[in-house]
């Protein structure tokens, strides 16, 4: 048993805190952060587009007319648009051509002539998007209207071989993006200065941070301007004042958010991030027990070489081996006792990521982990 006074977990904590008093980090230190980089504006959004298209020009790596019946449809319909009459009655060869489906995000605010970047993503079987390019693709929205059109040649990041034993592919050759590859032909109308107030959206909705961030408002533009609604909600009157101006003084405000106490732990990987504000109650910890390893082996007899009739005979062979460790014990007292002494204590002794995430269970299980403790 370990002296919480005396102990590895008190001797680490002691030089850790040497360390930071040399660096000036003793105390925990809340960064002052802008509005902006927390919360968003209402109306100020991101809006969805998509499109179905062609991609032409493939070396072979496109649809399969079998396979993906659309594609040959398209390609039908789009000669006719474009007056070509005369269509193979026995089908057409579609392996230089795929289905696509072309998606992109409309930034707020964006004007008719602006371009953005559109995603292309294979609909049918090909094999590999390299070297194509996109043809005319209206881009709409959740609405039904056409707001952009998308066109040019693509850029694939992922590449596929294939010989007559072997096949390699490396990234995702069925995926591809065209910078700058749709341009803006409908504008969302939408007019900041109609707005009487303005709400604010924080990305953590927290009681404490948007009373801070309501406080810090009044502060620059007049007491009682701003009003928490709910947590996740701060709304700001106008009164009057030009609405872009106002938020532009907004956005830049700075301000301590607070978090909840919380431990994230990715289980695949082992990784475990700590929150600042965790803390635990009195706790003792034991980690130990068996480690039984199993080794299966044959081995082939064969008969003597004057033996008539003779086989060969695999004998199977078991190797049990148990090791057994010693309980250790970990104990801590609650009060100012962050899970930090927990963790550097459990290293002092050899456990590993893997333990250490079993024993954050068991201690969050007996009520003595005061976090949210989240396992991704």
């Amino acid at each position: 048993m370990w002296n919480p006074g005396k102990g590895p977990s008190r001797v680490l904590s002691a030089l850790l805190g040497a360390t930071m008093l040399g660096l000036g980090l003793v105390q925990p230190v809340h960064a002052e952060v802008r509005i902006k980089d927390i919360a968003t504006f209402e109306g100020v959004r991101e809006n969805q587009l998509v499109g179905y298209g062609l991609v032409v020009g493939l070396n072979g790596t496109g649809d399969k007319a079998s396979n993906s019946p659309f594609t040959a449809e398209s390609i039908e319909a789009m000669l006719q648009r474009l007056g070509t009459g005369s269509v193979p009655e026995n089908g057409m060869k579609t392996r230089n051509v795929a289905a696509v489906m072309v998606t992109a995000s409309l930034p707020p605010f964006a004007r008719a002539g602006s371009t953005i970047d559109v995603t292309i993503s294979s609909l049918g079987d090909a094999s590999s998007l390299r070297g194509g390019t996109l043809i005319v693709t209206p881009l709409a929205g959740a609405d039904g209207k056409t707001y952009a059109v998308g066109q040019g040649p693509i850029s694939v990041a992922g590449y596929a071989a294939q010989g007559a034993n072997a096949s390699i592919v490396e990234g995702v050759p069925t995926v591809a993006r065209i910078e700058n590859g749709a341009t803006v032909e409908r504008e969302i109308e939408f007019d900041l200065n109609t707005l009487d107030s303005v709400r604010i959206g924080l990305r953590s909705a927290d009681f404490t941070t948007a009373r801070r961030v309501a406080e810090a408002i009044n502060a620059e533009i007049g007491k009682g301007r701003a009003k928490m609604l709910d947590p996740g909600t701060i709304e700001v009157r106008a009164n009057g004042q030009d609405v872009p101006l106002l938020m532009s003084e907004i956005e830049n405000l700075e301000v301590s958010p607070d978090q909840v106490a919380r431990v994230v732990i990715d289980a695949k990987s082992g990784t475990i991030v700590i929150g600042n504000r965790v803390r635990i109650d009195r706790v003792a910890v034991s980690q130990g027990g068996l480690t039984v390893k199993v080794e299966e082996r044959k081995e082939a007899v064969q008969p003597e070489p004057i033996t008539i009739g003779g086989t060969t005979v695999v004998i199977p062979e078991t190797e049990i081996e148990v090791e057994e460790k010693d309980a250790q014990f970990v104990v801590l007292d609650g009060g100012d006792v962050s899970l930090q002494d927990l963790v550097d204590g459990l290293n002092a002794i050899g456990v590993g990521a893997k333990e250490v995430i079993s024993i954050l269970q068991a201690i969050k299980a007996a009520g003595a982990l005061h976090a949210d403790l989240e396992i991704i």
